[in-house]
């Protein structure tokens, strides 16, 4: 690697941007996420960052620059837009023993702005040190669809209960705790918007000195396949077919959705291929339980929508099984089948 990556504690610590126009207004929106004490260096600011000083969350120096204005700072950002004025200001910079950016211009810069799929305090951060920021681009696009939106949130949860975690829970069994903490119920809970029912399960864990008996038994995703076309599954619907050690089909969902599962999981088709004929519910609801008490993830994907009326998984709640319904795109027309 010729960077590091590392994240930088960035609380009361001072960052210059400057330039007061949208390139400097990129950047301010990047370190506006942190506890950094931003000052804008610019004779002049467009509307947004002259409304961030108004509103006191930067200061505004107007020039006209010199080292001094770049002493004692964590990171300095250059982007005026005009090569012969940032490379000017580097000089400065670079005077003043500071760590810089310059945008555009990475013969000049010390260190680079990878993209970043911010799920606070989950946070990922990608670079390709400049060889192919198209590529940069498409992964940040890849985790965003990979990182549920509600993770940030799950996170600082769960860092809330770290203390209690530690006081009440025996070094043993944490490890545990934290597996089905974030693997199980309560996550689940919360992904389809539950949050005090996440809350409270953790808080009962952690009052009871460790995960719920049972723990090491699985999930059950009961997950649509819509209109049947594998391009219209939701990212939660692939998700769960890229997690799963078991997978119950119907035979009308399209082959082509299978494809999609890793390779070593089993599958499980619910009809006679000679007669047709489907297997009755009783009979799915306990191969799906018989999976999920051998602690694998059980996904049972159904052509269409899952009818949850039809659905009876109170059983494996009873026992600790987290249960999810991963819901299809709507369709006009019927599944494949």
């Amino acid at each position: 690697m010729k960077s590091f990556p590392m994240f930088v504690k960035m609380a009361g610590r001072r960052v210059v941007i400057a330039g007061g126009g949208e390139q400097a207004a990129q950047k301010a929106r990047l370190m506006l996420k942190t506890e950094a004490a931003l000052t804008f260096l610019a004779p002049d600011l467009d509307d947004e960052l002259c409304a961030i000083v108004a509103e006191g969350r930067a200061s505004h120096i107007p020039g006209p620059a010199t080292p001094d204005h770049f002493a004692d700072t964590a990171l300095v950002f250059i982007a005026t837009g005009c090569t012969d004025t940032d490379a000017a200001l580097h000089k400065l910079a670079k005077q003043a023993g500071a760590l810089v950016n310059v945008v555009d211009q990475p013969d000049l810069c010390d260190a680079t702005t990878p993209s970043i799929v911010d799920r606070d305090p989950v946070v990922v951060a990608i670079g390709t040190e400049g060889a192919a920021p198209v590529l940069a681009r498409r992964l940040k696009t890849d985790f965003e669809r990979l990182l549920d939106p509600r993770l940030g949130s799950y996170a600082a949860l769960a860092g809330r209960l770290r203390d209690a975690v530690a006081e009440k829970v025996t070094k043993p069994r944490r490890r545990d705790f934290w597996r089905w903490s974030f693997s199980g119920a309560p996550w689940l809970a919360f992904k389809r918007g539950a949050e005090r029912e996440a809350a409270e399960m953790l808080k009962t864990a952690i009052s009871s000195g460790g995960a719920p008996d049972g723990t090491d038994k699985g999930v059950i995703s009961v997950v649509g396949a819509g209109p049947g076309d594998r391009d219209l599954l939701t990212l939660r619907a692939v998700e769960r077919l890229q997690e799963a050690d078991v997978i119950l089909c119907d035979r009308s969902v399209d082959p082509g959705i299978l494809e999609l599962a890793r390779r070593d999981a089993e599958r499980v088709c619910l009809g006679d291929p000679l007669t047709g004929r489907g297997w009755p519910q009783d009979r799915i609801e306990a191969e799906m339980m018989r999976a999920a008490r051998q602690g694998r993830k059980v996904v049972r994907l159904i052509g269409g929508n899952p009818d949850t009326a039809a659905l009876d998984l109170q059983d494996a709640r009873a026992e600790g099984i987290g249960v999810e319904i991963v819901p299809g795109i709507a369709s006009t027309r019927p599944p494949r089948g």
